[in-house]
């Protein structure tokens, strides 16, 4: 309740007082006023000599528990922080506004009053709040390509697991390290494209391998087609699309 002899904030004179709840950053709760205007006050840490200006309405009743112990209540939890006194944020992080903000956006509603020189600058929070919404940005866009991959069409039919290991890279020392020696080497001649095609067969195997190159020791993995000479796995180009087009036009052999 309000002290019953009158006292308020601009005749406490030279009294110390305590805040209630307590100045978070601050080792000692003793204070004197300073001086005031209408819309902030001036106090000094009496252990410290440190000043500090505080908003008037964040400032509640004084009250006299104990002559002549003062008490100033606080209407709200207050921390010291980069020269000034803030209203304590017990939020965990604020994310960061996209684009342009309007000016004055980014002062908070209880910030106190700018005296003269600029407020305290964005500090570990504001950095640490960025590198989150980074994260957060490349965590959705790669739950974005995720979905898309599992949701494209499967590029091949009834293959073998093995051969799943296979690409473009692959050549045919690269494919017999992987699968062995097949049973079965096959190498067609210039047609006139200036391609040749070389087809390597498995016993007990429904697959044909086909790789394709200007000669045998240049030709590499395209993929590889069934009894009917139908793709049935193809391989992903580099600038797009895959190889199953290919795969049609190679002639059977």
């Amino acid at each position: 309740m309000p002290d019953p002899d009158g006292l308020t904030l601009d005749n406490l004179g030279d009294r110390s007082f305590s805040f209630y709840p307590a100045i978070l950053n601050f080792e000692h709760n003793e204070w004197r006023m300073g001086r005031g205007t209408w819309s902030e006050i001036l106090v000094v840490n009496a252990k410290t000599g440190q000043e500090v200006w505080i908003p008037r309405r964040l400032v509640g009743e004084v009250v006299r528990v104990d002559a002549p112990v003062v008490i100033v209540g606080l209407r709200k939890e207050l921390e010291y922080k980069a020269g000034a006194v803030w209203p304590r944020d017990r939020r965990l992080l604020a994310m960061p506004r996209m684009g342009g903000a309007p000016a004055g956006a980014g002062r908070t509603p209880d910030a106190p009053p700018r005296s003269g020189a600029e407020g305290p600058a964005p500090g570990a929070e504001a950095k640490i709040g960025r590198l989150i919404g980074g994260a957060l940005a490349l965590a959705i866009s790669a739950l974005i390509v995720l979905v898309v991959v599992m949701n494209r069409p499967v590029s091949y039919r009834g293959m073998e697991q093995l051969a799943l290991q296979l690409d473009g890279s692959d050549d045919y020392n690269s494919i017999v390290r992987k699968l062995g020696v097949p049973s079965e080497d096959h190498w067609r001649p210039d047609t006139g494209t200036g391609l040749q095609y070389r087809a390597l067969r498995y016993k007990d195997q429904s697959y044909t391998l086909v790789l394709m190159g200007v000669d045998r020791d240049s030709a590499r993995y395209i993929g590889a087609l069934d009894k009917t000479w139908k793709p049935v796995h193809f391989v992903t180009l580099p600038a797009g699309g895959d190889t199953a087009a290919i795969l049609r036009r190679v002639p059977k052999f």
